[in-house]
Order: C-alpha cells, then structure tokens, then sequence
C-alpha cells in the first residue's frame, strides 16, 4: 500500500453511478428471455509511470495558484491558532494526505510534486497543505510562549479533524519532517502513516545545542543559523540584504549548497526562498528543534515510516539514518541520486516513486544522466 495513496486517481472522473440498460418484459409472458444485463464498463487504467530520470532534473516551477491543482484556500481559525491551508480533491476516503513543508518554505514547494503525479496518473486525493504558522501566508501567533513541536502537531492533526479526516497519511519535508514524526508519535491511531523527505533530525538538533562544537559536522546548517539570528537582530535591515541580494542575482549562488544542481533549478524556486526567508521564524524553529527529545518521542511510534533524502543533501548525515533508524523500528531510509536537500523539487517522481510502499516501477538511475537532463 501506498503511503501517499491506495491508488493512482483519475481527476475530474464522473461520480454519477452507470445505470445499466435493461429489457422490459410483460407479466403474461412465461416464456421470455431474461434481461441480460450491460457489461460493466472497466474503468481506463492510468498510464504507468516514466522512469523518474525523463522528467529530468528540476522539471517543474513552482505554482502559487492552487486552482491548478483541484484545490481550495480557506483560511481555518483553530484553537491553536490561524492557519491558511490548501485542500481538495476530496473522495469519500476518512483519511488524509498531509504535506508538511519545511522552514523558509510553503505549501509551493510540494507543487512539483503534484505536477509529477498529474504527468503520471499519479494523482494525490483528500490533499491538506497548509502554509505553517509564520510561514507562507499564515501569521505567527503572537505568543510564542507555547510555541514546541508538540504544540505544531497538535495544530495539524486539528486542522485535518476540522476538514473531516479522523486519520491521515502525513508527509513532511525538513522541518516538517520533524513535525510528521511528532504528530505519529502524539497520535498513534490517526497517523496511518509517515512519509519523510530530508526530514530534520539529529545532527541539527546537536548543532543548534552546540553550534561552535558541532560546526564540523553540519557547516551549512551551522553556517546559516549563526546568519538567520544576525539577520534576526538587523531586523528590517536584514530582510532588505536579502532584497537586495536578490534582485543582484546573488540568491541563487546564497542558496546553492541546498541544491544538487542550483543553477538548473527553475527560478521560481530560488525566488520563493527569497521571499521565505523570515529570520524570526527559522530562529525559533530552530530553537524548538534543539529543546526536543526525539529519540524518546519517535520510540512511540507505530506506523510504517519511509524516510528519503538527496545523496548530496548537506542537512542529513550518514549518522543521522542510523540513529533515525535505532529510534524507530518501522522506519526504511533510501536515497535520491542527484538531489540535495529539496528533493521534492530536484527529483519529484523519484520522490512519490519511493515514498509508496506499493512495487515501484523500475528507475533509471539518475548518475548516469545527469548531464543530459
């Protein structure tokens, strides 16, 4: 079974039920034949999936309009706080697909991912998206008081139970990986299943307690935090740097180590790091990241979890797989052949290939054409 989906969906398929045609017959008439019923029209099989190689590397932009995909905006007022949240392509299904993204990011960055379903009659169905509290188009709380990872799962798991779901298939990228594993391990019976995407884990949480210490170990993320809590301190100075790097065309060259490829990447996606870069939030991110205990929270968890991340991802270590998978027994770990640390971005198919735990079909492996894509 899959862990995003039971089934490839075909969009805008009728939901009218087939009447089937059938003869009339009179009551005086013993002797005539039966109706035979119409045959069952068999539903058109999706195509099966390309390797993952033929769309390339970075084959989509990313999209902000969330009609392209089926999907509605709502802006839902929890307990927890507001969140803006993109939905849809609901079926008659009780569980959810819930994509998480990561810091400096939004619901955006998992529209390649959409777009290489929907090349593929692949498409994912009772879709949640929200954009995370401070990120994207949902405001910060203004308390941060209790702000935590917990708090963040609980807010998640409330908005699915607000549009409908009593469980949910939960995918998170970085930092919403983090949160993903906080939300399986809270709610043991909702959570059907995780899908992890260069999910943070233990070596940002050792370089945010100790970054001096571990800077050998994680030098971008290090490098990058010391940068967001100085840019922090600027205030709108900070945020006007990052303006003017932009539109010098230095962000691209700011935002390579995250990328296999950063000069291949669409430019709609160095643009929404620009955008998304908010020093407040990834500092108290970060913050929450280094007060949590994750081995004693992800040891509760029970659902199946498939973790992937880029070979040449600069966030996660070799160290981080095997403690990831010492903390819990259901965890699998593969890697993405020329990805970094977006690989929902760099390599989508690859990605919604792995992250089902149905046979995938056969991959072409992507260092053997990487100079071609």
């Amino acid at each position: 079974m899959s862990i995003l989906m039971t089934r490839p969906a075909i969009r805008n398929r009728s939901t009218q039920p087939i009447i089937q045609d059938r003869a009339v017959t009179s009551v005086g008439e013993p002797d005539s034949p039966k109706p035979i019923p119409a045959p069952v029209p068999t539903p058109p099989r999706p195509k099966p999936a390309p390797p993952a190689t033929m769309l390339g590397y970075s084959p989509f932009p990313l999209d902000a309009d969330a009609r392209h995909f089926g999907l509605t905006t709502s802006t839902m007022r929890l307990t927890g706080g507001t969140v803006r949240v993109r939905h849809g392509r609901r079926t008659v299904s009780t569980t959810a697909t819930i994509l998480l993204h990561g810091a400096a990011g939004s619901w955006t960055t998992w529209t390649p991912l959409l777009q290489a379903g929907d090349a593929t009659a692949r498409d994912l169905t009772d879709l949640i998206i929200p954009d995370l509290p401070g990120w994207g188009d949902s405001p910060a709380p203004a308390d941060e008081s209790p702000l935590g990872v917990e708090w963040m799962a609980e807010l998640v798991a409330d908005l699915a139970r607000s549009l409908g779901y009593a469980q949910w298939n939960v995918v998170g990228h970085s930092m919403g990986g983090f949160i993903a594993l906080q939300l399986a391990a809270s709610e043991t019976r909702a959570t059907a299943s995780v899908g992890l995407v260069s999910a943070t884990s233990f070596s940002i949480i050792d370089s945010v307690r100790q970054p001096i210490r571990r800077f050998s170990v994680m030098p971008a993320f290090t490098a990058l935090l010391l940068t967001m809590r100085m840019l922090r301190v600027t205030g709108l100075i900070g945020r006007g740097l990052v303006r003017a790097a932009s539109g010098l065309g230095l962000l691209r060259g700011l935002v390579a180590p995250l990328f296999s490829r950063p000069r291949a990447i669409d430019a709609t996606v160095v643009a929404a790091l620009g955008t998304e870069v908010r020093p407040a939030a990834f500092v108290l991110a970060a913050a929450q990241a280094g007060t949590y205990d994750a081995a004693a929270s992800w040891a509760r968890i029970r659902c199946p979890v498939r973790s992937v991340h880029g070979e040449r991802d600069v966030f996660v270590t070799a160290a981080d797989d095997e403690r990831m998978l010492a903390a819990i027994s259901t965890c699998r770990i593969s890697t993405i052949p020329g990805a970094g640390h977006f690989s929902q971005i760099e390599r989508p198919l690859e990605v919604l290939i792995q992250l089902e735990f149905a046979a995938p079909l056969p991959i072409v492996s992507a260092a053997h054409v990487l100079g071609t894509c």
